[in-house]
């Protein structure tokens, strides 16, 4: 479940060593809800979307208090916790407790268009079409048949794993492909994509600003100035003498400010940038300046 999480958007290389870090410190839900939610945060770290540690603390939480605090097996129960959609309930479902279900990530998606559809690429969302194929794909889970409920659980995994080390979205390895002559996009000839895939801009948007800023306040100990987040004129005294005075080049502390203000966001952009924090209930702020929740 905490893989899952993690695994959201985000590539393996860099989930992993926060998996085995939090694994190691919280290797029970009740272990992750009895601790505050701002050190899920921070020990989040540099992930992106941050709101994914909320959401998995407060998982823990429910699973906690509601399921004696053993992780659910059903897709319905696991849809009902905090943060866990469709995809992610079949996969735990799938994965953690052998339930043959219909699981459908970009990777799948990618082997599904290219082998049966004869596209390059599945479509940019994912749409009731692909769903529906991969559910016809998916071998067929009869209980008067052994191991067929592991034969379409090994399907699920087989089928991802294809996209992501052979069937890849930039340089796919179709002469190691071990189905490749059944190959649909192969017999069309490898057309080119329908569409240009764009990934999401980082630099100089306000989801760079809001992560220079969890930078900072997963760094500190005591709360932060609005002021000195903003950025105010008088910043550069502000933070050298408040902050970093005894900071050394490495500090954690140190190299969270000098990022943030590296940045050339104006002060309305900041002032965005944290708002949002405050709304999504990353931050919080209080008497003496802005701290995590």
């Amino acid at each position: 479940m905490v893989s899952e999480f993690m695994l959201q958007q985000t590539p393996v290389a860099r989930v992993l060593p926060v998996w085995e870090t939090w694994m190691q410190r919280w290797p029970t839900p009740a272990d992750l809800a009895n601790e505050p939610v701002a050190e899920a945060v921070r020990a989040w770290g540099r992930l992106g979307y941050p709101r994914r540690a909320l959401r998995l603390h407060a998982a823990a939480v429910v699973i906690t208090e509601q399921h004696g605090g053993q992780v659910p097996g059903t897709e319905p129960e696991l849809l009902a916790l905090p943060g866990v959609g469709t995809y992610t309930a079949a996969a735990i479902a799938c994965f953690a407790f052998g339930i043959p279900t219909v699981v459908v990530d970009t990777n799948i998606r990618r082997v599904h268009a290219r082998l049966v559809s004869g596209k390059a690429l599945p479509e940019q969302n994912q749409n009731a079409a692909e769903l529906a194929l991969a559910a016809r794909l998916l071998p067929s889970s009869d209980a008067l048949q052994p191991g067929s409920a592991a034969l379409a659980n090994t399907w699920n995994i087989g089928v991802m794993e294809l996209g992501a080390l052979i069937c890849t979205a930039r340089s796919p390895r179709c002469e190691d492909c071990p189905v490749m002559e059944q190959c649909a996009w192969i017999t069309a000839g490898r057309p080119e994509p329908h569409y240009v895939p764009k990934g999401q801009p980082w630099h100089g948007t306000d989801r760079q600003v809001r992560g220079a800023m969890m930078a900072v306040l997963r760094s500190s100990t005591l709360p932060v100035r609005q002021e000195d987040l903003l950025g105010t004129p008088d910043l550069a005294a502000s933070v050298e003498s408040r902050v970093t005075l005894s900071a050394r080049e490495g500090d954690p502390v140190h190299e969270a400010w000098v990022g943030l203000h590296a940045l050339p966001a104006a002060t309305e952009q900041r002032r965005r940038a944290l708002d949002s924090l405050l709304a999504d209930g990353l931050a919080q702020q209080g008497p003496a300046g802005v701290s995590l929740p």
